[in-house]
């Protein structure tokens, strides 16, 4: 009977039988296969010592983190050691034996890397009459010997010691970026020759981070995606440093898709400020459905409704064309939804109602005739659109009074009472002062108007009422929306009133100057007489006593 053991690369005879051998060679012998007596077999003494002191030898000293030269004590060919035994020439016919015994190892068990001569580690290969420590010393020698011998060798190299080098966690962190070292998984990125295989890890490297236009949408939705708080708060902060009239919708809606209310509560601020420039921007029109209703319900927006209805038709036309459909006016009603009726359309004056919207083709006729009757008809009937103003104006209201003193009797036949004005920096007026009636409690119906005087355009209008008590008071008339007055620019003021005699102010003053109790800041107005059809009011008497406003 014969018995081969591959792992030690040791056969106890020259004769055998070969199947005998590749049973022995399809498991590690010296591991699983039982000791048989020792009068049974002869073997070298060599294999004797190995099996009576299989104790794990002590752990060499660590090679330094460069390969080493080839040679050991008593060095072979190729640099193997000589405490290696060399296996015997195999038998005629034993030719699975032969095969795990050359250079070629056997498959290596889980967790074992063998070396040159098919041990599971260096120090089980050292063998000699020195034990334990002679056996240590030799497979340190082995370990040190070059991988250049003939056939090549599967001895593994000694691994560097990088974080030895690295005394921070953070360059630690760094070091391993885009390296191979403990890499996770490998990204292909690319096709063909310029393709390239990036090493990753489950894990961030460092706080540092740069973000640009292109990269910010993108990495703030990994940083939400995968829970990373401070990455996010590094988009956050660069968006809002870069926010602008131009790309606050885009921001808009990006940031209403990450659920990031603090960033579209700023573009919100931003497109109520600029709301002109910012419908203009070509990022208006690829909003979605739900942020464009987000908007038009604000009462805060700084613009002109029959500009705003305009922008909003813009956007029906290019989102029939996402959704495949012919630009018709039907189907941009269709698109539009529920944002139509956020359209405030009693809030423009009846020349942009008839030259826009009346001609649309968006609006019913119902529509388009209860409109037209709320323009012209006093009591105004009801519609199905908002009338409540949008104002975009911060901080205080405030007012200027032109007369020193009040008189009774000042009466109407029709004609509007007109005075023109000018002032030194851009405000934005909301509404006027004016005196009621000498008779007592009383209704009045007035139109109130501002109109550019060079090119005598109406800037604001509304048609409305109030009622007095019968004192010398000034009772407030509001315009629907905030009317812009530019610096140095002639302005005339209107009221036609419908009612009893009223008091009125004498004693008019030319410039009024209104000093901001919490600034300083001074707003100057200067008065004059409008020629033309005038009821009678002037600089130094007449209506139109107080111009409420905002800086």
């Amino acid at each position: 009977m014969r018995r081969c053991c591959p792992a030690l690369c040791i056969s106890t005879s020259s004769t055998g039988s070969s199947s005998s051998s590749r049973r022995g060679a399809a498991r590690p012998a010296a591991i699983a296969a039982p000791l048989p007596p020792a009068a049974a077999v002869s073997r070298p003494p060599l294999l004797v010592l190995v099996l009576l002191q299989r104790r794990p030898a002590p752990p060499a000293p660590a090679p330094p983190p460069h390969k080493m030269a080839a040679g050991g004590s008593g060095g072979g060919p190729g640099g193997l050691s000589s405490s290696c035994p060399q296996p015997p020439p195999p038998p005629p016919g034993n030719g699975a034996a032969a095969a795990a015994c050359t250079n070629g190892a056997p498959p290596s068990p889980p967790g074992l890397t063998y070396n040159q001569c098919g041990a599971a580690n260096p120090a089980a290969s050292g063998g000699g009459a020195g034990g334990p420590a002679a056996a240590a010393a030799a497979g340190a020698a082995g370990a040190a010997g070059g991988a250049g011998g003939p056939g090549g060798a599967l001895q593994r190299e000694p691994v560097y010691n990088w974080q030895a080098t690295k005394p921070t966690v953070q360059e630690r962190f760094a070091f391993l970026f885009n390296n191979e070292v403990l890499s996770d998984v490998h990204f292909l990125v690319g096709k063909g020759r310029g393709s390239q295989r990036i090493p990753a890890h489950r894990f961030l490297y460092s706080d540092e981070v740069q973000i640009g236009p292109e990269t910010v949408m993108t990495t703030l939705y990994t940083a939400k995606k995968y829970a990373v708080p401070a990455l996010e708060a590094h988009c956050v902060e660069f968006l809002k440093k870069n926010l602008r009239a131009d790309n606050a919708f885009m921001l808009l809606t990006q940031a209403r898709l990450f659920d990031e209310p603090q960033l579209a509560s700023l573009c919100l601020e931003n497109i109520d400020k600029n709301t002109s420039d910012a419908i203009n921007a070509e990022g208006f029109t690829d909003i979605d459905l739900d942020t464009l209703v987000a908007v038009l319900e604000r009462d805060t927006l700084g613009i002109r409704e029959v500009r705003l209805f305009n922008a909003v038709v813009r956007w029906s036309e290019a989102e029939c064309q996402r959704q495949q459909l012919q630009v018709i006016p039907e189907n941009k009603r269709k698109v539009l939804g529920k944002a139509l009726s956020l359209i405030r359309f009693p809030l423009m004056t009846i020349e942009e109602f008839a030259a826009g919207p009346a001609q649309s083709g968006i609006l019913t006729d119902r529509e388009v005739v209860s409109l037209f009757l709320h323009f012209t008809v006093n009591p105004k009937p009801r519609v199905e659109f908002i009338d409540r103003p949008r104002c975009c104006l911060r901080g205080k209201e405030c007012s200027i009074s032109r007369f020193q003193q009040v008189e009774s009797r000042w009466g109407y036949s029709g004609t509007s009472d007109r005075i023109r004005f000018s002032v030194n920096k851009r405000i934005f007026v909301v509404g006027f002062g004016l005196y009621g009636s000498i008779h007592g409690p009383t209704d009045y119906q007035v139109n109130i108007q501002i109109i550019h005087t060079d090119s005598n355009t109406v800037l604001g209008q509304n048609d409305t009422g109030f009622s007095c008590d019968g004192s010398s008071n000034t009772f407030r008339v509001m315009f629907k929306e905030p009317v812009e007055i530019l610096p140095n620019v002639n302005y005339t003021a209107c009221a036609t009133l419908k009612g009893p005699d009223s008091h009125y102010g004498t004693k008019g003053l030319r410039k009024v100057i209104h000093e901001s109790p919490t600034t300083g800041a001074k707003t100057c107005f200067t008065f004059c007489y409008a020629a033309g059809n005038n009821n009678g009011t002037s600089v130094e008497d007449g209506q139109i006593p107080e111009i409420i406003f905002y800086t």
